[in-house]
C-alpha cells in the first residue's frame, strides 16, 4: 500500500448530550483532537433534507491508525471540521492489514 499524503489538519468532534432540565437533552459538539488527513472526494449528488435539498459529496478521509476504544480513533456518528466545513463520519475501517491507517467514509453536505 502506498502511504497516504496526510496534508490537511482537521478537528475531530464528538457529540455530547446534556440534560435540558425538562426531561430531554441538548446536543453539543465537543473537540476531541486534531488529526492530519488525506481527502479523496467521490462523485456528488443531491439528497433530500428535512425542508430543503442538500448537495452531498462523499469523501474517503484517511488518518493515522489508533487502537479500538482510543479517543483519537474516529467513529461513525462523529465528524471532522475544517474551518467552516463539516464532514459527518458514516463508517470507519482499517486502510491496511497492519492498521497503520484508517479510512473514514464521510459526506460533506451543503444546503442549496
Amino acid at each position: 500500500m502506498k502511504a497516504p499524503h496526510l496534508n490537511r489538519g482537521v478537528v475531530l468532534e464528538g457529540v455530547v448530550r446534556t440534560p435540558d432540565g425538562a426531561g430531554g437533552y441538548t446536543e453539543v459538539w465537543m473537540t476531541l483532537g486534531t488529526l492530519w488527513a488525506e481527502f479523496r472526494p467521490g462523485s456528488g449528488g443531491d439528497v433530500p433534507g428535512e425542508e430543503q435539498i442538500l448537495s452531498a459529496v462523499p469523501y474517503r478521509i484517511t488518518v493515522r491508525g489508533a487502537p479500538s476504544g482510543s479517543a483519537s480513533r474516529p467513529r461513525a456518528g462523529q465528524r471532522f471540521r475544517e474551518g467552516d466545513r463539516l464532514f459527518p463520519i458514516l463508517a470507519v475501517t482499517e486502510a491496511d492489514p497492519a492498521g497503520r491507517f484508517l479510512t473514514c467514509f464521510a459526506r460533506e453536505e451543503m444546503a442549496t
